[in-house]
């Protein structure tokens, strides 16, 4: 597929891009930095100017692709990672300005060119618990897409924001829009150096709901949704399968849970941070996971 990938050249977007060109796609990087990664197209674009994301959604990748003389060639999807990535890097009100703003331009120009599909990472955090002021326990274990969003935030409002405007252009035009409620990105670097702590210190990871995910199985996701159509409108919970600490599922309920609604039985190191859906409708299947990786 011919795919304009926004925010590759961050920490989830450049472990995910070369998982999708080994898949054969051609990736367009639209970013304020480029990616330097070998195969990639990369074109330097501020979302938040509605004339640049149309400009970049009706351009040509590189210079090959004027050789057959036969036009510019249309993307097959669209796939925004592109955002500031968290509360306390710019101030709040340009944070959301920022995220909501270039989400609604890239869902508008993807929308009103018949562009078939968008994959758009929201967040964790919509669930109102990574950024609270004090701690906020979930209302139910394993939290499910079911779950409320009313976040305190801006990072997470602004995700709410552009999965309300993702369902209306949706709505409007029928075409498949998935939005993926990523947890704590791990790179295969970070094993070594930050789970020894999370082990040791099991508390700093309430606030992710004791979830994470691979940058490299965050790749499989997005390919998923690519081989997959016709769904409509979805949101997905996005982590691998296990806990991000050595603990039981019982000992981190007993722990951090007491007195919270358990709404099925869970497996010993079963994540709580419920990617059933995922599994079921797109065939999601990480395999990367923390233990293996720190043994190597």
């Amino acid at each position: 597929m011919r795919l304009l990938f926004t925010g590759g050249s961050g920490k989830a977007g450049r472990h995910v891009i070369p998982y999708l060109l080994e898949q054969g796609h051609r990736v367009v990087n639209a970013d304020l930095v480029p990616l330097d990664h070998p195969g990639v197209d990369n074109l330097t674009v501020d979302l938040t100017e509605n004339g640049q994301v149309w400009n970049a959604l009706t351009s040509y990748a590189a210079l090959d692709e004027l050789e057959p003389g036969t036009g510019r060639p249309s993307f097959d999807a669209v796939v925004h990672f592109a955002a500031i990535p968290r509360i306390l890097i710019k101030p709040d009100n340009e944070l959301f300005r920022t995220n909501a703003l270039a989400t609604y331009n890239v869902l508008e120009a993807a929308t009103k060119l018949g562009i078939p599909k968008v994959i758009f990472a929201s967040s964790e955090t919509t669930y109102g618990i990574c950024f609270a002021d004090g701690e906020k326990k979930p209302d139910y274990v394993p939290v499910d897409e079911e779950h409320p969003t009313v976040p305190h935030d801006s990072y997470a409002m602004s995700k709410v924001t552009n999965e309300v405007c993702a369902r209306s252009f949706h709505a409007r035009t029928g075409i498949d829009i998935y939005g993926l409620r990523i947890n704590n990105v791990i790179e295969p670097h970070e094993y070594t150096e930050l789970f020894p702590d999370f082990i040791n210190n099991p508390d700093q990871r309430r606030r992710n709901i004791f979830a994470y995910i691979d940058a490299r199985d965050l790749g499989r996701m997005v390919q998923c949704c690519l081989d997959t159509d016709g769904l409509g409108y979805e949101v997905f919970n996005v982590a691998n399968e296990d806990v991000s600490v050595d603990l039981t599922s019982a000992e981190i309920i007993k722990r951090y849970y007491d007195g919270v609604p358990v709404r099925r039985e869970m497996g010993e190191d079963e994540t709580f941070y419920d990617i059933s859906k995922a599994k079921r409708l797109v065939g999601f299947a990480p395999v990367h996971r923390w233990r293996q990786e720190m043994q190597g």
